[in-house]
């Protein structure tokens, strides 16, 4: 049985919701070509190994041995949660038979795991059942990446607790409902040991966003205790000073605070405390406007840089960390359907196509940890039998849930919040629509009313904030509509809706740029809301493909190109760069500036849309110099 998340009186006050992964399916294009490439990385992983540690644990001889890697040096069993998610994603998304087959085998095994130890525990961390007796009985020790001298376990935890969750709510399966129930009351019973200081101890090491699981498991089980246990384990040395609208967050770990701000806002949903409403949507704002970078990035090794100096975002290697713009499209998602204000999907759409969608190879396969913002340097791609990083699990989740927010609805009304090709089929409603687009390669969409009853509702379709006012287009059957909206809304358009009815919608793109925020010396280019990039050259691509290295194997270790070597950019004409770049004829999505690049031999160089360029140095963000 699946459940709706939202309590009711949510949607009593006219929440958005989005639509169960069943009912979008992905139309042929590059989303669904990425889900492809996502399903096979997927099925090549041995859910054996990945259990390993869960049976060695429980006392039980595994059937083969553990991966290695992340997976076996402290974080044992963290990617095993994040391939029950993953799973649970792709199987609601695709129906897949195997992937269905592997969900319910992990899940018999897990339950196989947590029957033997009798606790109603389940771990793949090594002497987690000791540990977690220890800190019942008050020995605590805790510091930024470790607890108890382990690694990171709390965080661990949250990847089972969560995958467990997607398991029952995205994917239906009652097993895993029982298994979530059973590990929670284990955790809530050790800490009604503990006081609430001690818990706030423990805070200390990255716990991920367990207090958004808790506050899940409250809405599932209609049981308050697990919100209690979700306001308790929201650390308050993040959470205070978000609610008093200050951003303290300079050199913190980027990921272990954003995951907190998801559980914020979800206990805000849940049991209506708009304090933490007000701590997560300041964090969006602060993260958002202050930290992010032109891909929909944040963080330089990690950690949230001093929001007036992004140097190091230039001159370091490791750029982003994909897991955060995996956790900041959870809280935009959240956001969202709360508020549903359109600036959110804006920032979702950025970092969908410009983070998400390049942090997966398309041919090969394999996921990108850092997304080098460095001029002239390149990104390294994940094996699926070697490389068990945790931006390999989310990475596996990212590409098998597109259909999550293409479409939203509001009591009978649909939004159209992405031009994805895709099909919903709303049949409770009795309304079946699909969306056939090449957006962004043309700036059109066509959406076919396939079935609808016979009764009047509304189709509110997204007026991007980077379409300029005054040329948004939408005709239905060939007749224009009047938009009297604003970019940065939605065109609501209510009438009876008849099989047959189409709807084109036509966003002219245009050229822009944007600087770091710190700075008007290096600056990037976009087209509406893609992303341009330059491809610069393939020479020392070391460990393009990565290796096993347990803290390097994900960093793009090849020769540093000195800065001064990277093209410049320099006005001509006009002060306005945006203006000096051309299309190349004939070739969809690709640029030239010849006027603008300051080196000869860099004149012939391209723009393109940077989720497509691979395998090659690149250049997204130019310094701009000051005479030619």
């Amino acid at each position: 049985m699946l459940v709706n998340l939202f309590p009711v009186e949510l949607a009593a006050q006219g929440s958005l919701k989005s639509f169960k992964l069943q009912q979008v399916k992905l139309l042929p294009g590059i989303f669904n070509d990425e889900q492809q490439t996502d399903l096979k990385y997927m099925l090549a992983l041995d859910p054996d190994r990945l259990l390993a540690h869960y049976l060695k644990e429980a006392g039980i001889k595994p059937k083969k041995d553990n991966y290695g890697n992340w997976e076996n040096t402290g974080l044992d069993g963290h990617i095993g949660g994040h391939y029950l998610s993953a799973l649970s994603y792709m199987y609601a998304s695709t129906a897949n038979p195997e992937v269905n087959r592997r969900l319910d085998y992990m899940l018999s095994e897990l339950k196989k795991c947590q029957g033997k130890i009798g606790t109603g525990y389940v771990g793949g961390m090594p002497g987690g059942i000791a540990m977690w007796k220890d800190i019942e009985a008050g020995k605590i020790e805790a510091d930024t990446f470790a607890l108890n001298k382990k690694w990171v376990p709390l965080y661990n935890l949250h990847k089972l607790l969560a995958g467990l969750r997607d398991a029952y709510l995205i994917a239906g399966k009652s097993q895993a409902k029982v298994i979530l129930v059973q590990l929670t009351d284990y955790i809530d019973g050790v800490s009604h040991h503990l006081t609430d200081n001690q818990i706030q101890t423990m805070l200390i090491s990255e716990h991920g966003g367990l207090n958004e699981v808790f506050s899940d498991v409250s809405v599932i089980t209609g049981q308050q205790k697990y919100l209690t246990l979700a306001r308790r384990f929201s650390h308050r040395e993040i959470l205070d000073p978000l609610i008093a609208g200050q951003d303290r967050l300079d050199n913190l770990h980027a990921n272990m605070q954003i995951p907190k701000a998801v559980g914020f806002e979800r206990i805000y949903e849940v049991g209506g405390d708009v304090d933490y409403g007000k701590a997560a949507s300041f964090f969006w704002e602060t993260v958002v406007k202050n930290r992010t970078v032109v891909i929909g990035g944040n963080s330089v090794n990690e950690h949230f840089n001093p929001t007036g100096d992004f140097r190091k975002l230039i001159t370091d290697i490791a750029g982003p960390e994909t897991c955060n713009s995996y956790n900041m499209l959870k809280l935009t998602k959240h956001l969202f359907e709360k508020q549903g204000d359109v600036k959110y999907m804006d920032f979702y759409e950025r970092v969908l196509y410009n983070h998400i969608l390049s942090s997966q190879h398309p041919v090969r396969g394999g996921f990108v940890y850092y997304t080098s913002m460095r001029p002239r340097h390149y990104r390294v791609y994940s094996q699926p039998q070697v490389n068990m990083w945790c931006c390999v699990g989310s990475g596996m989740e990212n590409h098998g849930k597109y259909g999550e927010l293409i479409y939203s609805h509001q009591q009978k009304d649909v939004y159209v919040n992405l031009f994805i090709p895709s099909r919903l089929n709303w049949s409770s409603a009795g309304i079946v629509l699909s969306q056939q687009t090449k957006f962004p390669d043309n700036e059109n969409s066509k959406i076919l009313i396939e079935a609808s009853k016979p009764e009047p509702f509304a189709i509110c379709i997204r007026y991007p904030g980077w379409v300029d006012a005054g040329k948004f287009q939408i005709n239905i059957n060939g007749k224009p509509v009047n938009i009297t909206e604003r970019p940065g809304s939605y065109v609501r358009i209510n009438r009876k809706w008849t099989k047959g009815d189409v709807i084109t919608v036509n966003m002219p793109m245009k050229i822009t740029t944007e600087a770091l925020p710190d700075s008007t010396h290096y600056l990037a280019f976009l087209h509406g809301p893609i992303v341009l990039a330059a491809k610069t050259d393939t020479t020392d691509l070391d460990n393009l493909i990565a290796d096993g290295d347990q803290f390097g194997g994900y960093r793009a270790r090849g020769k540093l190109y000195p800065l001064a070597d990277a093209p410049e950019l320099v006005p001509g004409k006009t002060t306005d760069m945006a203006k000096q770049v051309e299309p190349v004829k004939g070739e969809s999505q690709t640029f030239t500036a010849p006027e603008l690049i300051v080196q000869d031999k860099y004149k012939n160089l391209q723009l393109m849309p940077f989720y497509k360029l691979h395998d090659a140095r690149y250049m997204i963000y130019w310094h701009q110099s000051q005479s030619k």
